[in-house]
């Protein structure tokens, strides 16, 4: 991979510490996040050229997320810094049977508000082999989907791949004048890739697919794929939790010739859900790169997944060899 850019919003996220509410918390934990970025934090790990292309506030909190990409070996340059306020979330841990909540403050950041016109895509997508966004972009305010529309076109006419992952949001799109469908079918047209399951193929197909069974889920992939001419591959995962701290994952890819769907894999002691989605993304576009078959690409992806859920914070920040030696099974300690 020469190098892929990632387009969308760079988050500020507040977690009550340990297991405690927001309401009891006396302090709040800092961390940077954001679908796209999270995917260009743990691209960059892994070894490819990542760039990420935002904008956010000329303040501390804006400073501090351009601070976290770099560190991590992301390309900032093309991320606009203006006057204005970041994007913030605020995380309630969850415990037991009582699940994790998200309460998302994102009205009028400077990434919300700013203008399509404001992105130089010509030099955001120099030397770039794979565009990346998400639906959490196009939720987020007209501005950005047009935004989005503007990169996947400009990336469409220079030859390079796209990859979408539907990231449906429905406590952002409940505040959207828009139809999600209307807005995100024209973000898939040209992609080759695409991080979607049986409910986001109900949504931007607009009728229901069941998906308790893998038959099931296959004919949600193939409606997809007729709707959708220039995909390539769908790349999914199956969850199923237990308890905020017991999960069972499993990984899905469909091509238009067949599919492959891994095992399940349990998960105890999680640490942290969040992210595991962009996680699973990143190892896919990882084995994907190295022209991978479909079971290895399965594989990669849901070992990324896992292994996020046993750190904090948004992002994978974990190495190619540490992603092999999971693939591996190396779980003793290394000294």
């Amino acid at each position: 991979m020469s190098g892929v850019v990632c387009f969308g919003e760079l988050l500020i996220r507040l977690s009550a510490p340990g297991r405690a509410l927001l309401t009891q918390a006396p302090m709040l934990e800092l961390h940077v996040g954001g679908a796209e970025a999270n995917v260009a934090i743990a691209l960059a790990c892994l070894g490819h050229p990542a760039r990420m292309v935002s904008a956010v506030a000329d303040n501390p909190l804006g400073r501090r997320a351009l601070e976290f990409l770099r560190a991590n070996g992301v390309d900032c340059d093309a991320v606009l810094v203006r006057p204005g306020r970041m994007g913030l979330y605020f995380h309630s841990p969850g415990a037991g049977l009582r699940p994790a909540q998200i309460l998302y403050d994102r009205a009028g950041s400077v990434f919300a508000t700013a203008s399509p016109d404001s992105f130089d895509w010509e030099r955001a997508l120099a030397g770039a082999e794979r565009l990346h966004v998400s639906g959490v972009t196009a939720a987020v305010a007209a501005g950005p989907a047009q935004a989005a529309a503007r990169a996947a076109c400009a990336a469409q006419a220079r030859g390079i791949a796209l990859s979408f992952d539907c990231n449906y949001r429905a406590s952002l799109w409940a505040h959207r004048d828009a139809q999600p469908r209307s807005v995100l079918t024209p973000l898939i047209e040209p992609a080759d890739v695409l991080f979607a399951d049986h409910r986001d193929a109900s949504v931007l197909l607009g009728r229901a697919f069941p998906g308790e069974k893998p038959q099931e889920r296959r004919a949600a992939a193939l409606a997809l794929f007729a709707a959708f001419p220039d995909l390539r591959l769908i790349a999914s995962t199956l969850r199923r939790v237990d308890s905020a701290d017991c999960h069972r994952i499993a990984a899905r890819i469909d091509t238009r010739e067949g599919d492959f769907e891994t095992a399940e894999t349990a998960l105890s002691g999680v640490v942290e859900r969040i992210g595991a989605g962009d996680a699973f993304a990143a190892g896919v576009l990882h084995a994907l790169a190295a022209e991978a078959d479909p079971r290895r690409i399965a594989q990669s992806g849901l070992a990324l997944a896992c292994l996020k859920h046993f750190l904090p914070g948004d992002a994978s920040t974990l190495t190619e060899a540490e992603l092999r030696s999971a693939c591996t099974g190396g779980l003793d300690v290394r000294r």
